[in-house]
């Protein structure tokens, strides 16, 4: 299994490339960012010095999405990099949660998110792509050129089109009935139409918060400071539920139940331990969709996670203890889980 570290670009960058280069000595093999230009910092700017300061790491957004930058300069940016630092990043893509809704637009539809991830994959690839009536493609691009492009989804549709189209599917939770069911369904769709359902690369990315031990004070304590991320998947929870309804066959109510109690959401806390509108997440959605516990604990869950067909687990770090995790994985979680 690889492992990937998720971070915001909160400044000063040199955090956040001090961070990657601890998390590549402790045998992380990917390195990931929000991407939402009014939130936080430009992300790109930072991959090339994380690049420049690590040897092995694979670099991306989770997620960049199609309406905050043109097509061809998300590919162009893409291209340059690995241009200068080796086939070295991933495009991870989506409809744009924070990123969009912060700058007073809709996130995109899945059908923009389909034709941006045709074209971004193909310039990025040193291929030509289409921009509505204008064929184009990088003169300088080199012959090996390549770039993944993975999607996160949660609903039917957008789990279906990630098996279609999408060379890898990022899962923003851990729970592992709601992995099983969606990966299931990722890979049913990629089958169905004729792909090989092991090219589609599958990541689950949450909190993990290691603990000394199980008790639980110490267990009170990590809830405490990953319940954010229920906040962060209700929204995209929230949409779900105001399109399909709230009891419906097409998305697990194991999924949708806990939002009931949801009022709203300030995106100014977004993805943060403080966040004031996270209340409603009760400790066993934070159980569920994080990995919290002691590193036994993270080790059963995430060979769980492997026996669904996981390929990587993302580690959103976003705490107070960024460095402690980042080394508890390194010196026991990792090696347990690929020794």
């Amino acid at each position: 299994m690889d492992f990937g570290l998720v971070l915001q670009t909160d400044p000063p960058a040199s955090r956040v490339i001090s961070l990657m280069k601890r998390a590549e000595r402790n045998g992380f093999t990917y390195g990931w960012t929000f991407d939402s230009a009014v939130l936080w910092q430009e992300p790109f700017v930072i991959y090339s010095q994380i690049l420049a300061n690590t040897t092995k790491l694979t670099v991306g957004p989770m997620v960049t999405n199609p309406g905050t930058r043109t097509w061809e300069v998300t590919a162009s940016t893409f291209a340059t990099l690995n241009d200068m630092f080796g086939n070295r990043t991933v495009c991870g893509i989506g409809r744009g949660d924070s990123a969009m809704r912060v700058a007073g637009r809709t996130p995109n539809t899945l059908a923009r998110i389909s034709e941006a991830m045709k074209v971004i994959r193909a310039l990025g690839s040193g291929q030509e792509a289409d921009l509505g009536g204008t064929v184009i493609t990088f003169p300088w691009a080199k012959e090996d050129a390549q770039l993944p492009v993975w999607m996160a989804a949660y609903g039917p549709k957008a789990l279906k089109m990630t098996g279609e189209e999408a060379d890898g599917f990022i899962l923003q939770l851990s729970d592992l009935y709601l992995t099983e069911y969606m990966v299931k369904a990722v890979k049913d769709a990629a089958i169905a139409v004729g792909r090989d359902p092991s090219e589609v690369k599958i990541c689950v990315a949450a909190p993990a918060y290691v603990t000394e031990d199980d008790s639980p004070e110490a267990l009170a304590h990590a809830r405490d400071q990953c319940r954010w991320f229920g906040g962060m998947v209700g929204n995209h929870v929230a949409d779900l539920v105001s399109k399909y309804g709230e009891h419906s066959a097409a998305v697990p109510e194991e999924l949708t139940d806990y939002i009931k109690a949801r009022e709203g959401y300030d995106y100014s806390h977004h993805g943060r331990a403080d966040n004031p509108d996270t209340a409603f997440v009760p400790d066993e959605i934070v159980d569920r969709f994080c990995i919290i516990g002691s590193a036994e604990k993270q080790i059963e869950k995430l060979n769980a996670l492997r026996e669904l067909g996981v390929d990587q687990f993302a580690v959103y770090d976003m705490h107070d203890a960024q460095e402690a995790t980042i080394d508890a994985y390194g010196s026991k979680v990792i090696p347990a889980v690929n020794g």
